[in-house]
């Protein structure tokens, strides 16, 4: 990019939050460097300039910008380490409580929220939760009330599921036609979607379990500690908390507030 580049990333993410209040100021500078360019050449645009004309004039553009910004990759029971921890681990504790609210913050297109479903119900616990499930992007919170992925990537997510600890066959848990695999909606009758930025909103309500995994990569230090700061507030006495595999409270302002579960698996628990 151009020595001007950053004065006009700076004037665009200023003008995002000044006409549609999603805040990308405090987001991690390489990541949206790489996705501005991406941008650029989607849009057809030689300077980032040009594309904030776009944006401002045309909220359609700003929807697509806004998937290019935020979606991230995601596979159902990712790191599967972690599920293997979540259910040995957090599970006999979390069955203590004789109702569970969940937060998966960052849901994105909605395989985080599927897979810890899957994961509940075969705990025994789906029935007594609440499941808020929060993105910023209305499009891709629609994409995961559908439960609707491709059927090219269940592979994987069976793979996963097996080194998870799943207990059936994962095919139980959706049907497939037209190269598509439909999971079962009654894994989310209790799942609340929800428009939430950790960038500018607030705490809605208390919760036993917050999994908030591969979103804190894409923040500042500034925006990591807010949304670390969320999260604090938002768990019960001794909640627990999930972190992608990339991701620490290590050099946060929290790293005193929680105690490792499984530090491997970047599971923690509010002291």
């Amino acid at each position: 990019m151009p020595p001007s580049a950053d004065i006009e990333m700076r004037l665009l993410l200023e003008a995002v939050y000044a006409k549609y209040s999603h805040d990308f100021r405090d987001y991690s500078g390489a990541s949206l460097k790489r996705r501005v360019q991406h941008a650029l050449l989607q849009f057809g645009c030689e300077t980032i300039s040009q594309l904030q004309s776009k944006v401002l004039h045309d909220p359609a553009v700003f929807q697509q910008l806004l998937e290019i910004l935020t979606i991230p990759f995601t596979e159902m029971f990712r790191d599967p380490g972690y599920w293997l921890a979540l259910r040995q681990q957090v599970v006999p504790l979390l069955r203590t409580y004789p109702s569970l609210k969940v937060w998966v913050a960052g849901c994105a297109s909605g395989e985080e929220v599927f897979s810890l479903a899957i994961l509940l119900q075969e705990e025994g616990l789906l029935e007594r939760s609440i499941v808020y499930a929060t993105d910023i992007n209305p499009v891709v919170l629609e994409k995961a009330r559908q439960g609707i992925f491709p059927i090219a990537s269940v592979r994987q997510h069976t793979a996963n599921y097996q080194s998870a600890g799943g207990k059936r066959a994962f095919s139980d848990y959706y049907s497939a036609a037209y190269n598509a695999a439909r999971f079962d909606p009654d894994l989310i009758r209790n799942v609340t979607f929800a428009d939430h930025s950790l960038a500018t909103d607030t705490v809605f309500s208390e919760t036993h379990l917050i999994s908030c995994r591969n979103v804190l990569i894409y923040f500042n230090k500034a925006l990591q500690d807010r949304a670390l700061g969320l999260f604090h507030e938002s768990l019960c006495h001794r909640g627990f908390l999930g972190l992608g595999s990339k991701e620490s409270l290590d050099f946060s302002h929290f790293v005193d507030k929680f105690e490792p579960v499984s530090r491997r698996d970047r599971l923690f628990r509010k002291t």
